[in-house]
C-alpha cells in the first residue's frame, strides 16, 4: 500500500528532476488531488494584467500513477509556457477550478512576526545592524513576494558586506514567509578576509598618529584602540579600573557586539607612553552601541587615511608576531577560531614568521638537542636575522 508519505517523497523527488530541467512548473498534492502550481497568465476576465503565482487543478488522484501523469503535464505546461503557446481553453479549466495563491500579507506585517521571532535571541547590536538596517529599507505597506525581496537586494553595490548583510536577512525573512525563494547568486562574492594587509598601517604609523590628535578624549579613545584592538563602540563600555591602579595590562569590555571578555594590551610600553591610566573620554553622546561606533568612525574619517578597523586588525597581525595562541587572540577579539584564522591566517607574511620564530627560538632558555657522544652541538654560527 502506498502512503501520503510516500506520494510527497516521490513528489519530492519529481520537483526535484524538474527544477534541474530548468521546468518552470511544480506538482503539489492538496488532500488526494494533484495540482501544478506555476507563474500562469491571467484568465479572460481577471482583473490582473501580469501573469501571477497560480495553481492548476488536474483532476487526478494523489498515486504514483497520478503523479507520473502531473510529471508529464508540468513538462507541457512549461514548454507552453516558454513557446507563448498557453491556452486557458486547452486545459479545460473553469475560472473556479483555478486557485489564485492568496495574497501572503504586507512586509510590515510579516517584519513584525519576524522580529518577535528572532530579536530576543540576538544581541541588540547584532539586530540593529544585522537585520533592522536591511529591513528598514522595505516599504511596509507591500504585499511581501519574491520578487520585492529580490529588487532589495538588487539595489545594494554587488560584492559588498552590505549586498551580503541584505542576501541573508532577506533569505530568512522569505524562509519565514514561506516563500520559495533562493538569493545565493546574489550575495556575491564578499568576505572579510577579502581585506587587504597591505592597507593596514603599521605600528610606526599609529604611534605616530597618537602624537598629531589635539583632543585629549579622542588622544585616549585613539590610544585604547591601537593598543586593545577594540571595536570602534567598545572604547565607551569599558571597566579600566585596574589599568587606572597599575594593577594590570587588562581592561573589560562590558557589552558590545559579542558581549563581556577581557582584553591585553599589545605593546604593554603604549600604555604607560600614551598615558592610558588616565581616563578621558570625549564629549560625546549616544543612545546606542551603533551611535558610539559612527561617532569613532567619523573621527578617523576627518583625521587618518585608515580606519579603526584597520586598527583592530593590526592588533590581530601585532599578537601573531608576538607568538600569542589564536585561540587567544580571538577570545580577546571576541570573535570565533573559525573567523581568526579566516580572516588573519593568510595575512602571516615571511617576517611575522621570523620574528616568531627569533622569539621562541633564539631564546637562552630554550630546549636544547640531545648531546652526542657526551658532547652537546654548538650553538650554530649563523647570525641571528635582524627584522624591520
Amino acid at each position: 500500500m502506498v502512503t501520503v508519505l510516500d506520494i510527497d517523497t516521490y513528489i519530492s523527488q519529481v520537483n526535484q528532476r524538474l527544477k534541474a530541467a530548468k521546468v518552470r512548473v511544480s506538482v503539489e498534492r492538496r488532500g488526494s488531488k494533484l495540482w501544478l502550481r506555476g507563474t500562469l497568465p491571467p484568465k479572460s476576465g481577471s482583473n490582473q494584467t501580469k501573469p501571477y503565482r497560480q495553481k492548476l487543478s488536474l483532476g487526478v488522484n494523489a498515486t504514483s500513477a497520478g503523479v507520473q501523469h502531473a510529471e508529464k503535464q508540468a513538462k507541457l505546461l512549461s514548454a507552453q509556457l516558454d513557446t507563448n503557446q498557453f491556452d486557458w481553453k486547452e486545459w479545460g479549466q473553469s475560472w473556479e477550478e483555478t486557485e489564485q495563491v492568496p495574497k501572503l500579507g504586507t512586509v510590515g506585517d510579516w517584519i513584525a512576526k519576524f522580529e518577535a521571532e528572532f530579536r530576543p535571541t540576538v544581541e541588540s547590536v547584532t539586530w540593529k545592524t544585522d537585520y533592522h538596517n536591511v529591513l528598514k529599507h522595505l516599504n511596509p505597506d507591500q504585499e511581501i513576494s519574491v520578487e520585492l525581496l529580490r529588487d532589495a537586494i538588487a539595489r545594494t553595490k554587488p560584492n559588498t558586506r552590505t549586498r551580503r548583510r541584505f542576501t541573508l536577512t532577506l533569505s530568512k525573512l522569505a524562509q519565514f514567509a514561506g516563500l520559495e525563494a533562493n538569493f545565493k547568486a546574489l550575495q556575491g562574492s564578499y568576505s572579510a578576509t577579502q581585506v587587504d594587509p597591505r592597507n593596514v598601517p603599521d605600528d610606526r604609523t599609529l604611534a605616530e598618529g597618537f602624537y598629531q590628535i589635539k583632543d585629549p578624549g579622542w588622544r585616549w579613545v585613539y590610544g585604547m584602540l591601537v593598543t586593545f584592538g577594540l571595536r570602534n563602540h567598545e572604547v565607551f563600555y569599558l571597566a579600566t579600573e585596574e589599568l587606572e591602579q597599575y594593577k594590570s595590562y587588562m581592561v573589560t569590555v562590558l557589552e558590545g557586539k559579542t558581549g563581556s571578555r577581557l582584553v591585553w594590551g599589545c605593546y604593554p610600553e603604549w600604555i604607560e607612553q600614551f598615558n592610558l591610566m588616565n581616563k578621558v573620554l570625549p564629549n560625546v553622546t549616544g543612545k546606542e552601541h551603533q551611535d558610539y561606533g559612527q561617532r569613532v568612525t567619523k573621527f578617523f574619517d576627518r583625521t587618518f587615511s585608515f580606519t579603526a578597523l584597520d586598527v583592530r586588525h593590526r592588533w590581530a597581525i601585532r599578537t601573531l608576531e608576538f607568538g600569542l595562541p589564536y585561540e587567544l587572540a580571538a577570545m580577546q577579539m571576541g570573535h570565533s577560531v573559525k573567523v581568526h584564522e579566516e580572516t588573519y591566517h593568510r595575512w602571516i607574511t615571511a617576517d611575522t614568521h621570523q620574528k616568531v620564530y627569533n622569539a621562541l627560538m633564539l631564546r637562552n632558555d630554550r630546549p636544547r638537542p640531545p648531546a652526542i657522544n657526551g658532547r652537546p652541538p654548538e650553538r650554530s654560527s649563523v647570525p641571528s636575522p635582524q627584522s624591520n
